[in-house]
Order: structure tokens, then C-alpha cells, then sequence
């Protein structure tokens, strides 16, 4: 398959290892027992190998999700991924009762096909396996009602380009790595969040490298380091202030 695109004048232009990897990321077992994938291009998974579901839940759903207190909440994700954190936000807002609003950007969706194959359903709840197929099978751009207290809006967007124009209670932020990604991870782009960020809004992410802290410092947030979950020592909280 050639996949060489022109870009404006005109000249060839190669996809990104991302852009690629859709096509050729492995499927792995983590030590929990449920997948993640591994993209070879860039030598990193999309979860923890340690286990992804343990992982995902304990920074997004246990550290940041059930720490806001609104029952309606506006959650926006910068990486959608496997699905796996809207999954469990999912069945999280199933449990709680609350309603949630889940905004997810994602320039390199992973092919339908094989997210489909992930055994995040069989290991949290088969019975909702409908609803994880809904999500990646859902359109792009365009808000659909998952469940009566889940509806999701997947963009295919290039987030360092994104205009925003709505405000959020809950970040996750689940971008590949630093190394891998460091156009994500700058003051620049933190200071976005944090002027989308409702008062008391919460980010969490799993990276806690001092250049991370210091650029949502810099960017207006009160950052927290706390204990990681099996295989990682620390993760960041992050918490925009109340108004005074």
C-alpha cells in the first residue's frame, strides 16, 4: 500500500512512525492479563506492561475522575488511544450515576479492527462489551450517546493545533512520552489546558519528569506528585484553584 501523501507545494510527504503504526502495532499481554498495543516504531506501548487496566484506572478513574465532585462532568482526554480510559470512565459514570461528557482528541486512531481486539470488556465487564465496540465503530467529530450517562466526542485532531472552545473538570492526559512526543508536553500547551480548565479541575497524567511538573507549574497549576500504581514510582495531580 503506498501511503505517500504531497503536502502544499506540492512535495512528497511520509507519515509519521504514528501514522504508520496503526497498521502494524503488536498486540501484548500485560501482567494483569488484559492488552495493550506496541508500536515498534517508536519502541513504546500504549499502556503499562506492568498492566494496562491497573494503570489507566488508577491515575485517570481512582486519582482524577473520582476526586471531582460534580455530578455532571466534562472530561476532556489528549489521547484516545485503545479506549481504554473511556471505557472505564464509562463504566465508572455506570456505577456512579453521574453524567459524563467525554471529549477525546486523537490524530492517529488506532485501526478499528484491532482495537476490537483488546480484551478490556472481558477483563472489566462483558456485558458492556457493546458499548466499547460503539466507541471506536462511533463517528469521528460528532458526539454520540453512548449510554444514558456516557456520551463521547472523539476529534481527529492534531492536538498542538487544537482550538478549543469549550472548558473542562477532568484532564487525562495520555500522550505517548516526553522522549517521543515532546511537542505535547511544553508550558505552551499546559497553559492551554489550564485556561480550559474549570475552577478546582483536575489533571492527572502518569509522567512525573521534573521538565513535566515544572511546565504545568509554569503554567498555572498546583502540581502533586503521588505514589504510582505496580511499575511506577511516582504520577502528577494537577489542580487549578477555585475562584476566589
Amino acid at each position: 500500500m503506498n501511503t505517500e501523501h504531497t503536502n502544499e507545494s506540492g512535495l512528497p510527504q511520509f507519515p509519521s512512525p504514528l501514522e504508520r503504526a496503526r497498521e502494524r502495532c503488536e498486540l501484548l499481554i500485560t501482567s494483569d492479563g488484559s492488552h495493550t498495543l506496541f508500536v515498534s516504531e517508536i519502541d513504546e506501548c500504549y499502556h503499562s506492561t506492568h498492566g494496562a487496566i491497573q494503570e489507566s484506572r488508577f491515575i485517570f478513574i481512582d486519582t482524577g475522575l473520582k476526586q471531582c465532585t460534580k455530578s455532571e462532568i466534562k472530561v476532556m482526554e489528549i489521547g484516545f488511544g485503545t479506549g481504554l480510559n473511556a471505557f472505564l470512565t464509562l463504566i465508572e459514570a455506570e456505577r456512579s450515576g453521574k453524567q459524563i461528557h467525554y471529549t477525546s482528541l486523537e490524530l492517529y486512531p488506532v485501526e478499528v479492527e484491532k482495537a476490537l481486539q483488546l480484551n478490556f470488556p472481558e477483563e472489566l465487564a462483558s456485558d458492556k462489551r457493546m458499548f466499547f465496540e460503539q466507541m471506536h465503530t462511533a463517528p469521528w467529530n460528532t458526539e454520540v450517546q453512548i449510554t444514558a450517562n456516557f456520551s463521547l466526542l472523539k476529534i481527529k485532531t492534531d492536538y498542538t493545533q487544537f482550538n478549543f472552545t469549550e472548558t473542562y473538570d477532568v484532564i487525562y492526559f495520555d500522550a505517548f512520552s516526553p522522549e517521543k512526543q515532546p511537542e505535547m508536553w511544553t508550558e505552551e500547551r499546559f497553559k492551554t489546558l489550564y485556561l480550559q480548565s474549570n475552577p478546582c479541575a483536575i489533571l492527572t497524567t502518569y509522567c512525573a519528569k521534573g521538565i513535566v511538573r515544572r511546565a504545568m507549574q509554569a503554567a498555572g497549576f498546583n502540581v502533586e506528585r503521588l505514589p504510582g500504581p505496580p511499575g511506577k514510582r511516582q504520577i502528577v495531580r494537577c489542580l487549578k484553584s477555585p475562584k476566589v
